[in-house]
Formats: structure tokens, sequence, C-alpha cells
């Protein structure tokens, strides 16, 4: 088994060290508004204007050989830009590009992608790019001004929700020369210029005749370093590098892209992926299943060394995973009946069966980093932030909450006291065996599972032979992963399993999870249907933050609200990525601060034999 170094106390690297060391350090930028290289949502860069590479990127990496993932569902469109299909998440990462690209040792910083410089006002209010003259698309046409007002107009109007709410804040998109572009802004957030630095930029002429917002199989023409060279619905996706791609030889992607073949084959179920692993038909797999990670791997190819075991650190927050309650449906209403469920949900027994306990529970939506919220009651700047919401607030946010704990045993007996009178609270009371409110209607509900997942389904009937014995019926549905996409989409489900990824720059993507346009507007990532004032003032402080103060205290702020409104059934999570892959994959010893994320595998990653 390969371990690379232990995790190093990077929470405090670069700007997030001047967030916990220097609290009343200013967030502001004081740099006049002429062109620079990177802008970073904090302070300056890292890296200067003559950087080689990314700092943990290998400049050095031989190109060639190939990766090859296994993804259990399938996907019917190759336009990830859109609500409608469901489209594979390689395409979006490695097909298209933006105008700025991140760097992932650092909370939140771009560098010139598309783009050879940005330039933004003191105060945020307008940023321009200005176009590198040698980007092209791989069908060769250059990336014109043109091209990219179109993206962001399009985006805005007809794309995917996620890019709606950013666009609402622009006032106006122009042309300010022949290779720049500027966008004025009717907000004051200062997060708007990196926002939109990452939209994706889409060859206008590409789509003449035809209607964006519908799902397409037809491969993209884009400026990324791959191209679409194979697709079959539901079952593979190839891309290959371009060897004409227009930006290798950036700073930005030196050690990047290494590999000239990209390959996900898709399965219907996560067992038998695993033994196409086993088997060699998949050369890199992140396994999340922790049990199986101390134990499964004594197949021949992990002891001849064919097959390596790494594990990467990283410092971003926990994030959420678990069971989703949607409040949009009556059952689910009452804080009190999902609180009652928290303690009928058998945590510390299915963690025990499930992962052998190896991973901790996640304890809030930014546990883990130095923007969770703190043990015991809110105090100082987190207290003055929540205080106007006090009345609406749900127990626990100024008092100080902690997730329930079961007794361990199988029956839970300790959790299920406590859950019955929280539903006695709310009006349900058990008659002949069964829970029944006021009218006389019995509790029921659907959990629903995307296709696929055996660990999943484990832990739901784990759960609904504990709802049993309170009486609420159960009803477990699976479907496909298209119908999964199309129900979840539109909020079509009672409860069902729910992740959101959180970074340590928390910024506008907050609105689109937990915003109240997404109680009613499909295809957000609000599946709990929350809609809490507390929480939107949370998120406009951060996105306008004069102090790190500020900054910190509404993120705490803001986990305090999601965790009190018991809105998820946490699971587990790991502060460390475990990857199997085969031993010619290889990667730096330098790692990214975010870990193996988006940017990480198989982007820097090489192939020697």
């Amino acid at each position: 088994m390969r371990q690379l170094m232990p995790r190093s106390p990077r929470y405090l690297l670069a700007a997030l060290a001047a967030l916990a060391l220097a609290p009343g350090a200013s967030l502001a930028q004081t740099a006049d508004p002429a062109p620079q290289h990177g802008i970073a949502m904090y302070g300056d860069p890292a890296l200067p204007p003559d950087f080689v590479s990314l700092p943990y990127a290998n400049p050095d990496a031989p190109r060639g050989g190939r990766i090859v993932f296994g993804e259990v569902g399938g996907f019917d469109s190759l336009n990830p830009h859109i609500l409608k299909g469901n489209a594979p998440w390689g395409v979006q990462v490695h097909v298209f590009e933006s105008l700025m690209g991140r760097s992932w040792d650092e909370p939140f910083t771009l560098y010139g992608l598309l783009a050879e410089s940005v330039t933004t006002a003191p105060d945020r209010s307008w940023v321009e790019f200005t176009l590198r003259p040698e980007a092209r698309f791989s069908d060769g046409t250059p990336v014109t001004v043109e091209d990219v007002i179109w993206s962001y107009e399009t985006l805005g109007a007809e794309g995917h929700p996620r890019f709606h709410a950013a666009w609402q804040k622009v006032e106006t998109i122009e042309a300010t020369g022949p290779r720049s572009v500027r966008l004025t802004f009717n907000t004051a957030d200062r997060e708007l210029p990196l926002i939109m630095g990452l939209r994706p930029i889409l060859k206008k002429a590409h789509w003449a005749g035809r209607d964006f917002a519908e799902s397409s199989m037809i491969p993209p023409v884009a400026t990324g370093p791959y191209v679409v060279a194979e697709s079959e619905p539901g079952r593979t996706l190839v891309l290959r590098r371009n060897p004409d791609y227009w930006g290798r030889d950036l700073p930005l992607n030196r050690g990047q892209h290494n590999l000239d073949e990209i390959r996900y084959e898709f399965f219907a179920d996560a067992g038998v992926l695993f033994e196409a692993f086993k088997s060699g038909a998949i050369t890199a797999l992140r396994d999340a299943d922790a049990a199986r990670w101390v134990d499964g791997y004594d197949f021949d190819a992990v002891t001849r060394g064919d097959i390596v075991k790494s594990e990467i650190p990283h410092d971003r927050p926990s994030g959420i995973f678990g069971l989703v309650f949607n409040t949009r449906k009556p059952v689910f209403a009452d804080w009190r009946v999902r609180d009652a469920l928290l303690h009928a949900f058998n945590y510390e027994f299915i963690a025990q069966t499930q992962t052998g306990g190896q991973d901790p529970r996640i304890p809030s939506y930014f546990g883990g980093s130095v923007l969770a919220m703190q043990p015991g009651p809110a105090e100082g700047r987190v207290r003055e932030l929540l205080e106007p919401f006090a009345d609406d607030l749900l127990p626990g946010a100024l008092e100080g909450y902690s997730l329930p704990e079961g007794d361990g045993s199988a029956r839970n007996r300790a959790g299920l006291r406590t859950a019955m009178p929280r539903l006695e609270e709310a009006g349900w009371t058990p008659r002949n065996g069964v829970m029944t409110n006021a009218a006389g209607a019995p509790m029921e509900f659907e959990i629903l599972l995307r296709q696929g997942s055996s660990q999943q389904q484990a832990i739901v009937n784990i759960f609904a032979e504990a709802l049993d014995r309170l009486g609420i019926a159960v009803a477990i549905t699976t479907i496909d992963s298209a119908q999964y996409v199309e129900r979840t989409n539109n909020y079509d489900f009672d409860m069902t399993f729910y992740q959101r990824a959180l970074s340590l720059s928390p910024g506008n993507e907050q609105t689109l999870y937990w915003g109240s346009d997404g109680v009613t507007e499909p295809g957000s990532r609000n599946w709990m249907g929350m809609d809490s004032p507390a929480a939107e003032a949370m998120i406009e402080t951060l996105l306008n933050a004069a102090t790190t103060e500020d900054f910190i205290a509404a993120a705490r702020a803001l986990d305090r609200v999601m965790t009190t409104g018991r809105y998820v059934i946490p699971l587990w999570y790991a502060d460390v990525s475990r990857i199997a892959h085969r031993r010619e994959l290889r990667y730096p010893d330098r790692l990214p601060m975010y870990g193996d994320w988006v940017g990480f595998m198989p982007d820097v990653w090489w192939w020697r034999e």
C-alpha cells in the first residue's frame, strides 16, 4: 500500500491563513484597476506573473497512456450546460474551458486561461477580460469576443439554472476592443468577477440553427485539451487529447492533460463495477467504501503490485452527504418530524455495518474546517448575525446543537424513545401500531434510490426497519439514472440520498444550493426545499464581507442555520481520498490543498511503464 506524507496542517495556507490568524484583516482589493495575470477572492494570487506551472503539477511529466474510469449509471446527452438530459461529468471538465482557470492549491484564485489578463474595479463593480490571440476551438477557428458574449447570454437565459442567479446580477456585457469584453454588475458582490471568469466558452457557430436548451448527442466543438472521440449512451465515453490543443504550453497547463485518452465505462451496479476493476477493465477507482478499502483488496493484482492503493489527504470542509428530507412534502414540513427521524436513524450501528466505523460522521456542512460552526452557544459576531432572525431559527441555532447519538445497538431503543415524543409534539400518535395524524392518515413516505448502489440500499433497509417499529411505513423505490435525474430535478421525491461538496471559499454557489428560488425553480441544488431568510442573509454577508471576521462568522452562522434546520440525516466523510490504480499511473508528491478534487485526477496524473 502506498502511503504519502501525513496530512499537513494546511488550513492556514495562503489566504485562509490570514483568515484564521488575522481576524481584522481587510478583504478589499487595493490594487489599481490595471490588467492582472490572475485574481483572488482574498488578497493577491499566490503565484507571480512568470510562474512556470501550478505547484502541484509536474511540468516534466511524460505524455501518453490512458486512464479508464468506471461510473454507475449512464448518460443520454453531451451538453452538460442545460437542464435537460444527463450528461457525463467528464465532458464538462475536460472538453470545455473558461476565460480563467483555477488553482486548487488556493482557496479561490484564478489565473488566465482563454484570457491573457483580467482587470477589475477596486470595488469589483465591473470586470474586463482580454482574450489570448492564440486561443482556438478544437476545429482550429479562433475564439472571438462574439463567442464570449454569446456564451454568457445563452447560458444566462437558456442554460442550466446554476447559471441564472449570477447572470441576473449582470447589468451589461459589451466588447471594449477586438479581444476584450467587459461585464458591469448591478449588485454588490465581490465574487462576481471570479464567477464570470469560470463560465464555459462556447462556439456560437456550432449552435447555429439548433435549440441550445434541447438535449443532444452531437459532440461539442470547444476549446479544451480533450475532444469527444467515442460515445455510446449509457455504456462508454472516450475523450482523446487534442494533438493541436492551443493551450498546451501555457504555464497554467504545464504538467496537466498528460494522458492521451480518458475513458469512462458505465455500469448498472457498483458491485459489478468493482469486479470490472479487479479484472483490469478499469484502471483507476475512487473507493468510498472504507471497510472494503481495509479488507477488500486481497486479490492477485494487488498482491503482485500491479494495483497500488493511494490515500490523498485534503483540507476542505466535510460537505454534506446523507438522506435529505424534501420539505415541500407535507410529511416533512414540520421540523419536529425531521428531528424525530434523525433520532430514529441508527447511525452508529449503520456506520459499523457499512464502513466498520472507519470514517467520522459529518458534524455539519462545513465540518472539519475553519468555517465550521463551533460547539456550544453562538457567540460574538456569529450571534450578532443570527439574532435578528431569532424568532425564525430552530432550536439549537443560538443555544448550541450536536447530532443525536444512538446506543449503537441494532434496535437503537434510546433513539426511538426520543423520537416518539417528538412525533407526538408534531401531532402524530400511534394507533394500532400505525403512526397516525389527527385526520387519521398514516405516516408514510417514499425513499428514492438510483439503481446500482448496494450500500445505499442496505442503509435504507436498516432505517426502514427502525421506522417500522415506530409505525411509519416506508416504500423504497429504485429507478435508473435517467429517471432519477428527471425526478430529482423536479423535486419529485420524499427522501433520497444527497451530496454536496463545499469549498474553502463559499460564495454564489450557496444561493444555488440553499436559496429560496430553488423551492419552486426546477434544477437547483436545493433538494430539501429550504426557504430561510436567515440563510440568505448569511450568504449575502459572505458575498460582501469587508473583513475576514465577517466572512468566517457568516460561514459559521450559515452552518448553524443549515445544520439545525434538520434537512439532512448526515452520514460519514473521509479526510483522505482513497484511490486504487494501476501502478503505471503516477501523480506528483506535492499535493494541492483541495486534495483529490476537480483538477487532480486525471488532470495532473501521467502514465509511465
